[in-house]
């Protein structure tokens, strides 16, 4: 029983979706035309009842005021000829039957007898109907069977009237007057005829016209799975094509469909560019790493097989080893910083969500600053020392944001020492590659709603792609990998993930063979809550 009742369902559930809405279609066509026949047949069929029941009582009242020897009036038992032609008229060939008080057959008026006499040849086979079971019937019309038992009859029997002296008196009983249904049930089977006919030659045409309408409405799934298909393939770059109106669902549907394989093309692509920067994260991580250590690993080695005899030459390879371990320690820690920095920006992506992007959140996302109020003019002033300590050569000024006017207030909430670390860095980048002599340009102040810092330079500037890269881990402009211009490649990576933490930016202007100006943009102080509500 269970594999009998799950067969129809695996079955439905294998049809295709036109097979299973143009079946419902039709069913439910059969299912309204069907209720539809079934009410009209019953309306029609009750109104020519009622009818049949209204002229039966107007003939019962006819016929209670004539006595039973009416029926002995005609030759052969049949009544008057205008009797006959009243019933037949009125009733469509009626039986009267008179009895008596306790129900014997007096008499009957046949009108279908003789020539009349055809289709219709048996009678009503009536109940004995005494004088008490006429008045339990209160001159209501009933259906009773025929003699033959192939056709229907609707009586209806009443008390005769008596002492009707114009009508030649009577005695006590009943008259009962019955009309064949044959008319009545013969209309409504060719109506039922006629409405199986007709509806099954509807249900054919409208399931063909059906049919035609699905297919040509799912044609745009057709072509939607068409297009997944090559999607799947391969093509990312495939779109659901526009098949309807923007309004309508199937241009909705393709609306959003393109919307989410956009953002698909997008994903695989981040994720593609993703692994191929990790690959080249990890090359040339292991390469910034295995140069010191090879360096490191070499003089240990010329020490441990005595080629270092004099104790000059042991004091310089000690003093090379020193400088490669501490070379290695910053690079470790540049790289274990920007990996806490990389921690951090996914739990910004997580508050922003929560907090709607309200940069106020900076000091919960980044627990390692030590945020509090400052100046950034502070930071301008030791930058404005530390070039003139690199090279003292150097001319250097002071100025405001892009080179206009003095120094101006910029207070921030900021991590002091953090920032320090980022005006050494762009400090330390601007004389490492520009030539000796060059000028340097220290600008503060606020611009709008927020506290800028740049350091600009007068050096060979960059090209628009290197621009786009200079902020890139490991990336060098000066792609040798001489350390003594190229570095590791991390101090421009390490200022845009501490300017990122204090929910600021870094941006760099360049022009080739025109200098290049890095500014850092902060929040204003004024902007953010006490340090107190971050930091709690």
């Amino acid at each position: 029983m269970t594999v009998n009742r799950r067969r129809p369902q695996a079955i439905w559930a294998r049809a295709s979706l036109r097979s299973r809405v143009l079946l419902l279609a039709v069913v439910l066509l059969t299912a309204g035309f069907t209720a539809f026949s079934l009410v009209t047949g019953n309306a029609l069929r009750s109104y020519m009842a009622d009818r049949v029941d209204a002229q039966l009582r107007a003939s019962a009242q006819v016929f209670a005021l004539l006595p039973a020897t009416v029926a002995k009036t005609g030759t052969g038992g049949k009544p008057p000829p205008g009797l006959t032609d009243f019933s037949t008229e009125v009733l469509g060939n009626p039986v009267i039957t008179y009895v008596t008080k306790d129900g014997k057959v007096e008499s009957s008026i046949d009108s279908l007898a003789g020539p009349k006499r055809t289709e219709d040849a048996s009678g009503p086979d009536l109940p004995t109907l005494d004088a008490s079971a006429v008045a339990a019937r209160a001159g209501k019309p009933f259906t009773v069977a025929g003699t033959s038992g192939d056709t229907r009859w609707r009586s209806i029997a009443v008390p005769r009237i008596t002492g009707a002296k114009l009508l030649g008196g009577g005695t006590p009983g009943s008259v009962i007057v019955s009309a064949p249904m044959s008319q009545v049930d013969g209309t409504v089977d060719r109506m039922w005829h006629i409405y199986e006919t007709t509806g099954l030659g509807l249900l054919v045409v409208l399931g063909l016209a059906g049919w035609f309408a699905v297919r040509s409405g799912l044609r745009p799934l057709t072509r939607i799975e068409q297009t997944a298909a090559e999607i799947a393939a391969g093509d990312l770059s495939r779109r659901v094509p526009e098949l309807a109106g923007p309004h309508t669902e199937m241009g909705r549907l393709a609306t959003a469909l393109n919307g989410m394989l956009a953002q698909v093309e997008t994903a695989f692509a981040a994720r593609a560019e993703s692994e191929a920067r990790m690959t080249r994260f990890v090359a040339d991580a292991s390469h910034e790493l295995r140069t010191p250590l090879a360096g490191i690993k070499g003089l240990t080695d010329l020490h441990r097989m005595g080629a270092l005899a004099d104790r000059e030459d042991i004091d310089a390879t000690m003093a090379r080893i020193a400088r490669e371990s501490d070379r290695l320690a910053r690079l470790v820690e540049d790289m274990l910083l920007l990996a806490r920095f990389d921690e951090q920006s996914l739990k910004k992506a997580d508050a922003d969500t929560d907090t709607g992007g309200d940069v106020s959140a900076v000091g919960r996302i980044a627990p390692a600053l030590d945020l509090a109020p400052m100046d950034l003019r502070t930071l301008a002033a030791d930058a404005l020392h530390d070039v003139r300590a690199l090279d003292a050569s150097r001319p250097v000024t002071l100025t405001g944001p892009d080179g206009v006017g003095t120094p101006a207030s910029a207070p921030a909430l900021a991590d002091e020492a953090r920032l320090r670390q980022v005006v050494t860095n762009l400090v330390g980048n601007a004389v490492a590659h520009t030539p000796a002599g060059s000028a340097i340009r220290i600008g503060v102040g606020t611009v709008g709603e927020e506290a800028v810092l740049e350091v600009a330079d007068e050096g060979p500037g960059l090209t628009p792609a290197q621009a786009d890269r200079i902020f890139e881990r490991f990336y060098r402009a000066d792609t040798s990998r001489t350390r003594a211009t190229g570095g590791a490649g991390l101090g421009l990576a390490i200022v845009d993930s501490l300017v990122g933490a204090h929910g600021g930016q870094v941006e760099v202007r360049s022009t080739p063979g025109r200098g290049a100006t890095f500014r850092v943009r902060l929040p204003r102080h004024a902007e953010l809550p006490s340090p107190v509500g971050l930091l709690g």
